[in-house]
């Protein structure tokens, strides 16, 4: 695709270090993108992260081009539009109260089980974000190496996310990132998000352009590559500005 109308992003490890905020050098890319394309951030964290890690680093756009930026948290379960001088929330999809429950006991109980239940973290290792409970075996706030190092190869999430979907058939569990299992409503994931995108906008998937990390089989990027949206696979920012630093000349003769 040679002119995308929209282009999605994942947050962690594609925009920006895991739970950390955007580089200077993306913060502006994505300014300059604004301009030219529509801009979706799809990702498994809660709103307040997105703020953190993106909003409060566009310090150089203006409210027209805020309308042209769409965030999902929680893996598109949350959907959020710049209106009326600030962020509005469109649609949760949030889990019952009991599902809540159900989710976190078994998460708990398997983690203990496996030997993945760690008494030293940075931070809560379960998380209510209303629309999704997560699990980050380090805490929130773990440090990237200290994450690489818990689980190298990946087999750790797999054997926790496959135990806990077995005790949650009504449920989708699904790998995160780096150490982190997320749970939301059945069918429910990134390919979601993004058919819910091209509902609300208008733009249809084959004119999107997603670019994430974790597009791999067994990655929470992979549903959208999955539908057949035309897809990037990055390992980290600093791919993803090499990859809009070619991109962004090729939009900028044409209007959003």
């Amino acid at each position: 695709m040679s002119r995308p109308r929209l282009v999605a992003f994942d947050l962690d490890d594609t925009l920006a270090p895991s739970k950390s905020p955007m580089n200077p050098q993306m913060a502006a890319l994505l300014v300059r993108l604004l301009d030219v394309a529509q801009v979706c951030v799809i990702s498994g964290g809660q709103f307040s992260q997105f703020t953190m890690q993106v909003i409060d680093k566009l310090t150089d756009v203006d409210a027209a081009a805020l309308t042209r930026l769409h965030l999902m948290p929680t893996c598109g379960t949350q959907y959020y539009r710049h209106q009326n001088d600030g962020w509005e929330q469109i649609y949760a999809e949030n889990l019952t109260d009991d599902q809540k429950h159900r989710a976190l006991t078994a998460a708990e109980k398997t983690a203990r089980a496996l030997g993945y239940w760690e008494s030293d973290t940075w931070g809560p290792i379960l998380e209510d974000r209303g629309s999704q409970i997560t699990f980050s075996a380090l805490g929130q706030a773990a440090p990237v190496a200290a994450k690489t190092q818990w689980d190298a190869d990946g087999t750790k999430k797999t054997a926790l996310r496959e135990a806990v979907q077995a005790l949650l058939p009504d449920l989708e569990v699904r790998s995160g990132g780096s150490t982190s299992v997320d749970i939301t409503r059945r069918g429910i994931d990134k390919a979601y998000g993004m058919n819910r995108l091209a509902d609300l906008t208008g733009i249809p998937l084959a004119d999107m352009l997603f670019v994430g990390d974790r597009l791999d089989e067994n990655g929470n990027d992979y549903p959208v590559k999955a539908m057949g949206v035309d897809c990037v696979a990055v390992e980290d920012w600093e791919d993803t500005v090499a990859f809009l630093d070619k991109l962004i000349p090729t939009l900028e003769t044409v209007s959003p």
